[in-house]
């Protein structure tokens, strides 16, 4: 085993080391959510952590590490007698993204089950994990069934199996570290609460430090073992800090004032649920006592603050995370200075928002849908001369719930929550012969088919005779996740009449679905004499907002140049990621300019999609009295179909996702 990177060599990253040492001293703070780009030193911090933890006493040869003086009484190698265990260090125990269910939770023992004719248990990954670490590196790529998993085994402190007529239920209380970069998507709001704390990290940008950085990297390189010799006493201080600062736990006092500081806080910043206020008073706690104080004081409260809120706060998906200083200083100033009384403040219940009403950033020139008029704007016909000149970006209109948009047929791509996929995971549906390595094994289909050979085979005792051939494959059926890629129509006539304040805002809410759906996203604009890759196919929706959000109108509407340069993008990622569907959410008027027969041109390109069976969506963004329909003409060309804006809404097309179901149907007819 190599030699982990010693804690105390980290250069800065005070609120990452103070995190993890927090958690260190009571793990019932809950765990850590480290947020940062790469190269960060994030996963080396949450590495270098187990070895600073103390030894734990566990049951000699009990797979599922019971505490001697107190045995789990349902533990499955159970029952244990309390008594002298042995010591061992604390495990860290690390997630792939990849995991299979069983790999996370444990399974029936297939081999012994065939062979013996007896059900046996194997433990998965969070029964090695109890009373340590569950490391998850890029957390937010991991599937939705393994979240699942790891919701309620965090919940209940224990992991419960029910499958193929095993049901085993084992303690599970770990210490839950994940690490993620942003910019590869965000993580489902139920497992982001689940982390206690969370941290910001971002490399320094101060050279002295920097210089430390590799120069401490590159001796740990050439020499592990005497690297982490020569820190080996500033670890032990580190490892000795701990264990006082766990057994001054129990002593340290949480005042009513402490109290109040924590409540007013967490409803000032209109966090949902209670368990942000638990989290607090407990990271509160744990850092007065690494401080080596039995009292907690307003500054533990405050540091408690910045590390259990930013990620907890009310806010859109595509808010970054983050607190307001300022008003977190009012609150606890207001809410301080009854701090030594016993009686609470009966007219005290909450606080009024500090003085606070969220400063409004938008303009009292603004118009109702988020756009302000342009007197650049060209008309909806073609534009005359060079057409109209760049305008101003204008922010998108209130975002909305759309309609499901979902690829027909049946793929096989990454697990999400759009279209139907064949899957790992997901509901059984039927077995089948094993083509290549068997992955997920049909236990019943597989015995039916051995059942018939037995006598013929010579079976004796219990076991059962089973071959390669009586082995069958379990196929099952659940949600892909799809690359949806905009082709965005920014030209001048979409900008005319305040159009496009409202066409960011139908974009901006199938961005929004996306991002529920653990879609891929990308973003084609199209707008004067060519088309740009504003954002490359991404799993971070949030930078497809951004994008979106400073989108400039102005010029033709060379649709062609869109469709190709969509194309061509297309064309890439499907050497990327050939399983991953393609949606193709194209946003414009129809109304092309520019060149010869821009027209005949938009509906060449189109016809390239229709020819390769890509399902896709033109939202007709045409209005006004004279309504020439080339947005609907272009669906034809590209085989799929038309809404305009205000069907895009849930309430208003029940029929949308039949239709495009069918235009794909006919398509292949």
């Amino acid at each position: 085993m190599s030699t982990p990177y010693p804690f105390t060599a980290l250069v800065g990253q005070d609120d990452l080391r103070l995190a993890l040492l927090l958690n260190a001293v009571s793990p019932a703070v809950g765990g850590v959510l480290v947020r940062g780009e790469k190269g960060t030193a994030k996963s080396t911090a949450v590495r270098a952590l187990s070895a600073l933890l103390p030894e734990v006493d566990v049951v000699a040869g009990c797979r599922f590490s019971c505490a001697p003086g107190a045995p789990d009484p349902a533990c499955p190698d159970g029952p244990h007698e309390a008594g002298g265990g042995v010591a061992r260090a604390a495990r860290m125990v690390e997630l792939p993204v990849g995991a299979s269910e069983d790999r996370l939770v444990g399974a029936l023992d297939i081999e012994r089950a065939l062979a013996e004719g007896v059900k046996a248990f194997e433990p998965g990954l969070l029964a090695d994990a109890h009373r340590g670490i569950l490391y998850v590196d890029e957390v937010n790529l991991l599937h939705d069934h393994l979240v699942d998993l790891l919701l309620d085994a965090a919940a209940m402190g224990a992991s419960y199996v029910e499958r193929e007529g095993v049901s085993v239920r084992h303690a599970a209380r770990f210490l839950l570290v994940g690490t993620m970069n942003p910019e590869e998507g965000e993580l489902r709001p139920q497992l982001l609460d689940r982390f206690g704390l969370t941290v910001e990290v971002a490399a320094s940008r101060e050279p002295d430090q920097r210089v430390e950085v590799v120069r401490r990297r590159l001796a740990y390189d050439d020499d592990p073992d005497g690297f982490a010799a020569r820190w080996g006493d500033e670890e032990g201080a580190v490892r000795g800090r701990i264990v006082a600062a766990r057994a001054l736990l129990p002593r340290v006092r949480l005042g009513d004032g402490a109290l109040r500081q924590i409540a007013a806080t967490c409803a000032a910043f209109e966090v949902d649920g209670m368990r942000a206020d638990i989290v607090m008073a407990r990271t509160a706690t744990a850092l007065a006592a690494w401080a080596g104080r039995e009292d907690v004081l307003a500054e533990d409260v405050r540091q408690a603050a910045l590390l259990a809120l930013p990620h907890r706060r009310r806010r859109n998906p595509f808010d970054a995370p983050g607190l307001d200083e300022n008003k977190l200083d009012e609150t606890l100033e207001e809410f301080g200075e009854n701090d030594g009384d016993d009686e609470p403040d009966p007219d005290g219940g909450g606080p009024d928002g500090g003085g606070g009403q969220s400063p409004q950033d938008s303009g009292p020139e603004q118009s109702g849908d988020g756009a302000a008029a342009t007197p650049e704007a060209s008309d909806d016909g073609p534009p005359q001369g060079g057409g109209a000149g760049e305008q101003q970006a204008v922010r998108a209109g209130e975002p909305f719930r759309t309609k499901v948009l979902s690829v027909p047929g049946l793929g096989e791509g990454a697990a999400g929550r759009r279209s139907r996929a064949r899957t790992e995971h997901g509901r059984t549906t039927g077995a089948r012969r094993p083509r290549g390595a068997l992955t997920k094994l049909h236990l019943a289909a597989t015995v039916r088919a051995a059942a018939p050979h037995q006598r013929a085979r010579g079976r004796s005792g219990r076991g059962l005779v089973v071959r390669r051939d009586d082995l069958r494959q379990a196929t099952r059926e659940g949600r892909e996740g799809n690359l949806v890629l905009f082709v965005v129509d920014a030209s001048g006539s979409m900008a005319a009449r305040q159009r496009m304040g409202a066409v960011k805002g139908a974009v901006l809410s199938l961005l929004l679905d996306a991002y529920q759906r653990r879609d891929k996203v990308g973003l084609v604009t199209f707008r004067g004499v060519g088309a740009e890759v504003a954002l490359p196919p991404t799993s971070s929706v949030d930078a497809a907002a951004v994008r979106l959000e400073s989108l400039p109108t102005g010029g033709r509407t060379p649709v062609a140049a869109g469709l190709l340069r969509a194309h061509d993008v297309l064309r890439v990622e499907r050497m990327r990621d050939p399983a991953r569907r393609p949606l193709i959410v194209v946003v414009t008027d129809g109304r092309a300019t520019g060149g010869v027969e821009p027209v005949a041109q938009a509906g060449r390109a189109a016809r390239l999609f229709a020819a390769e069976g890509h399902a896709s969506v033109v939202v007709d963004c045409e209005s006004g009295p004279v309504r020439l329909g080339l947005a609907g003409q272009l669906a034809g060309e590209l085989g799929g179909t038309a809404v305009t804006l205000d069907e895009l809404r849930a309430d208003s097309i029940a029929g949308l996702v039949k239709d495009v179901q069918g235009a794909s149907t006919r398509r292949v007819a």
